[in-house]
């Protein structure tokens, strides 16, 4: 398995909204691809949850830090 995780620091107003357009671009991938392939399984139900609140989060500006990580399963 290889692992790559980048991490992007909130201490200002024009980075909060960065961070929320990538929570929203996120969210709103995670449920079109939902809404085209896994339509109504339980475990779409709740991925789109939990993007959701990643997303909703991210509506107020406040300094944080935003850390992606992706796992990948070589074969």
């Amino acid at each position: 398995m290889s692992r790559h995780e980048a991490s992007f620091d909130i201490d200002s107003k024009t980075d909060s909204y960065a961070a929320r357009r990538i929570l929203e671009q996120a969210y709103d991938t995670i449920r079109e691809e939902s809404r085209s392939v896994r339509e109504g399984t339980e475990d779409a139900d709740a991925l789109l949850r939990e993007f959701e609140a990643l997303r909703d989060a991210a509506k107020r500006p406040a300094d944080g830090k935003l850390t992606i990580t992706y796992e990948r399963y070589d074969d």
